[in-house]
């Protein structure tokens, strides 16, 4: 029988029919149907019985390797793109090196924790999660920040996020959450984002998703930039001293800025007009001498204190709050250095959670669990091979010797015949641990093989109801809002009520407010949720407690025209460069722009080419000639107007108010108000008289600009 007899045979047993239509769909590598209402089965045709929980050692014990189900539904997931990244695809990066404040060896054995005199080397590639390579920055989402460090006992990898709950609690289901969120694959809509049927009805079904939405639904999906967004290590892992003891630890990267956003409509203007935002003000800023500053901090976790708990540690959709579990902070990381190739660094770059050193270790987590998997599986397909390994930007500082040889791209050349262990003929040498092998902790596990998840994973809504009662009144209006968009886009009137009787389980007030603004009924749970939680509300949660107002490398925008006020100009700058800030001039067209005293400034930024999102403040200068010209282009209300609305702080010299005047703000609040005061000043609006000294007003900016936003305003509510 031919090749093609026998598949045609097996096609009929299969699928008890000889009809050539259904032969000829198959050898297209078609369907009969489409999958609704079929029992799922694996790619051998075995029927599955779970596929939410993967197979492991007890239900807390760690992932078990025969999970051949496991195995090949991740690896059918790792291996779909070629050779854009699946997840993580949208990437900056940059280099740096990272000091340890003091030596930390009495939790662990980690030299590079250890010595405060070291500088050891690190490469941060910060994405965004959902879009593919082409899409924007400033999109809804969550961000990774992942962070090799190059130390002295090899690479160790902490790869982590901007949020620190996960949506999902086992890796198997990893797959089926990606899958929701991305485009639809019948029309392969929306790009980069989760407002879409197929993502929230995922939700909706899947409850432990919860306090990660209300997360993503928050302003800390609309990073400022880079160096205004926490990162979280999201898993509980081990730290290991000397003597063999071990605790758990949660890792925390702080940004010296201060944590800070963008809000929606500013985040939806900023991808419009310049989808490379964070990854261009990232750049422009350390190529300034401007770094990228962290402090890395960490929860350290005794054994003893386990029972302390009302969520399960090793559920990665749960946070430890941080005022029963203070972050201790240990180090400092600056990010100084662009990459020399986009490419061969930022795009190459492999990261494995795996990647550990002496010191450090894992845990049961089986999020992580399975990540331990997959990171290594997709890189096969995406770098080419087992060889990754050996592309510079992934290679240790220390010399690697072991008994590899070949492989696909492989370019080191391990001489000698032996490439066996044991050998009396040569070859590499074992390490005990005493020497400083690795080894990991000998922790007791055991239990019966099942598909199952601890009890203590059960409560879905406690931490969500925390996040939710920490948020300030505005940050609470956002998630409304936001969520409030994200559904009013879902088409499916059922998804729409299930979610929002999830919601019902994290605030009341908030899942009605809901309902009524995505037009469905509110409909209490099967069973109601009583909350668990031990705190009512975290401070650490917002951000707008306990912040770090700075103006260190803010940007304002200042509008001129020919005959603009060089004096005041100069004076703005010199206030804002005493704080570490700068200012950029913007006008209706580029080049060297003459002022009243008859000096130039070189203008390299216009109305086409920039837009009020990209600053943090806006000032008009003085100059009668140039109030008029800026008074003929309406681009420069624009400006005025968006500044405003985003409750960002903008400053008029005294000529400057008859630009005030024809703008729409003029309706929200009388130019004659202004005028009845020398240095008016309410809410960051700033107004001047003419006589008076302008470093007065530069002082009174910047140090709004440093506070970022000014709530009190409610500019959006401004006519136009």
């Amino acid at each position: 029988m031919s090749g093609k007899g026998i598949l045609n045979t097996l096609k009929e047993k299969a699928t008890g029919s000889t009809s050539n239509q259904k032969t000829e769909q198959l050898e297209e590598g078609g369907s009969f149907a489409d999958n609704d209402g079929k029992q799922l089965r694996t790619e051998q045709g075995a029927l599955v019985e779970d596929t939410d929980n993967s197979l492991k050692a007890g239900p807390r014990g760690p992932l078990i390797m025969e999970d051949f189900q496991f195995r090949e539904k991740m690896t059918s997931f790792d291996h779909e793109r070629i050779p854009e990244r699946v997840v993580h695809a949208r990437g900056s990066g940059a280099h740096g090196y990272f000091q340890v404040y003091k030596d930390m060896g009495h939790l662990t054995k980690a030299k590079f924790l250890s010595d405060p005199s070291k500088k050891t080397p690190v490469f941060v590639r910060f994405s965004t999660v959902v879009g593919f390579r082409g899409s924007a920055d400033t999109v809804r989402d969550v961000r990774g920040f992942a962070t090799k460090f190059y130390t002295e006992d090899g690479n160790y990898d902490l790869v982590g996020n901007n949020m620190p709950p996960f949506f999902i609690q086992d890796a198997i289901k990893f797959p089926d959450l990606v899958h929701a969120i991305k485009p639809e694959p019948h029309n392969e809509m929306p790009q980069a984002a989760a407002a879409h049927d197929n993502f929230w009805d995922f939700a909706s079904l899947t409850p432990e998703s919860t306090h990660m939405l209300m997360w993503v639904l928050s302003d800390r999906a609309f990073p400022r930039s880079y160096a205004h967004m926490e990162g979280f290590g999201v898993h509980t892992f081990r730290w290991i001293n000397a003597k063999g003891e071990s605790r758990f630890v949660k890792y925390h990267w702080k940004p010296l800025l201060g944590v800070h956003s963008q809000v929606f409509d500013e985040a939806q203007k900023t991808a419009g007009a310049d989808p490379d935002y964070h990854r261009r003000e990232m750049w422009e800023s350390i190529e300034m001498g401007i770094p990228y500053e962290y402090e890395l901090g960490v929860q350290i976790i005794e054994e003893k204190d386990l029972g302390k708990f009302d969520f399960d540690l090793l559920d990665a959709t749960k946070l430890v709050p941080e005022e029963q579990f203070p972050v201790m902070r240990i180090g400092r990381m600056t990010l100084n250095k662009n990459p020399e190739n986009f490419f061969l660094e930022t795009e190459q770059v492999a990261f494995h959670p795996g990647n550990i050193v002496p010191g450090i270790d894992l845990t049961n987590d089986p999020l992580l669990q399975g990540r331990l998997f997959s990171y290594i599986d997709t890189q096969l397909t995406r770098l080419g091979g087992p060889n990754f390994t050996q592309i510079p930007i992934n290679r240790p500082v220390i010399e690697v010797s072991n008994n590899t040889q070949d492989g696909f791209m492989r370019q080191t050349n391990m001489k000698g015949r032996v490439n066996y262990y044991p050998s009396s003929l040569g070859g590499v040498k074992i390490t005990p641990e005493d020497k400083g092998g690795f080894h990991h902790y000998p922790e007791k596990v055991g239990g019966t093989k099942l598909r199952a998840r601890s009890e203590t994973f059960n409560d879905h809504y406690s931490q969500a109801t925390l996040f939710y009662h920490s948020m300030s009144e505005v940050e609470k209006k956002h998630i409304l809002d936001a969520a409030a968009f994200e559904l009013g886009k879902v088409e499916t009137k059922h998804v729409r009520e299930r979610m929002v009787t999830n919601f019902m389980n994290v605030d009341e007030d908030f899942a009605k407010a809901l309902a009524d603004k995505i037009g469905v009924e509110v409909k209490a749970p099967a069973q109601k949720h009583i909350y668990r939680g031990s705190i009512k509300s975290s401070k650490a949660l917002t951000q707008l407690e306990h912040q770090v107002w700075s103006a260190k490398s803010r940007k304002v925008c200042v509008l001129i025209a020919e005959g603009f006020s060089h004096a005041d100009l100069e004076a703005i700058k010199v206030s804002m460069e005493a704080k570490e800030a700068m200012i950029e001039p913007v006008s209706s067209k580029l080049g060297m722009i003459k002022s009243m005293e008859g000096k130039v400034v070189e203008v390299k930024k216009t109305f086409l080419t920039s837009a009020p999102y990209f600053y943090d403040g806006l000032y008009v200068p003085g100059g009668k000639m140039s109030i008029e010209g800026l008074m003929k282009a309406p681009k420069s209300f624009m400006f005025i107007e968006e500044t405003y609305r985003h409750n960002k702080p903008i400053a008029f010299s005294a000529e400057a108010i008859e630009l005030y005047k024809m703008s729409n703000i003029n309706k929200k609040k009388d130019a004659s108000e202004l005028l009845s005061q020398d240095l008016f000043e309410e809410h960051g609006l700033f107004y001047q008289k003419a006589g008076l000294n302008p470093h007065d007003l530069g002082k009174r900016l910047v140090e709004a600009v440093a506070h970022h936003r000014q709530w009190e305003r409610k500019g959006e509510m401004l006519p136009g």
